[in-house]
């Protein structure tokens, strides 16, 4: 068995300290040790997307980054996206734009598209199509997570897509 080591993460806004193994994953720890189990694995060769989580605020695949490597990195997961019960744009938009099917991919979905929000505030279909393209989805055939994309970059508007559930008109604007 090997010798643990103890470090300490930053993630979404904490420090927590861990013992780690040299050769645990930072998704293993994160869910195994932190409980936070909304990253998913699913290929463990960082081909499907399932475990992207944002490392000093760019999209990495978790189960192949190991746990030390994190050391001193800003770590958002997919619970770091909402603020405490109410969710976030891009989250909400999801879910009124039915673009979560079996949720498997959702995480790592929403953390690519978060990622690229960041970066980009109001992209194209185009580049929102690139920015998932890592990411696998085996229930849809991602129109609905385009869109949901789409739709998060202004949320405030009326949408075709959502219909009642848009925020525009559930906060009674036009």
């Amino acid at each position: 068995m090997m010798e643990k080591i103890k470090i300490t993460l930053k993630v979404n806004g904490n420090a927590c300290d861990v013992l780690v193994a040299p050769n645990d994953t930072l998704l293993e720890v994160l869910r195994d040790e932190l409980g936070l189990t909304g990253s998913k694995e699913s290929c463990g060769e960082g081909a499907c997307g399932s475990c992207t989580i944002h490392m000093d605020g760019k999209p990495v695949r978790s189960c192949l980054t190991l746990a030390l490597e994190a050391q001193g990195c800003e770590i958002k997961t997919v619970e770091g996206l909402a603020n405490g019960d109410q969710l976030s744009d891009l989250q909400e938009s999801f879910i009124h734009h039915g673009a979560v099917q079996c949720g498997f991919c959702t995480p790592g979905m929403l953390m690519s598209a978060d990622a690229l929000l960041k970066e980009n505030p109001n992209p194209d279909r185009k580049e929102v199509r690139k920015a998932i393209a890592g990411n696998i989805c085996r229930c849809t055939g991602y129109a609905k997570i385009v869109n949901a994309v789409a739709h998060a970059t202004h949320p405030h508007e009326g949408c075709p897509d959502c219909g009642p559930h848009c925020h525009s008109e559930n906060k009674g604007e036009k």
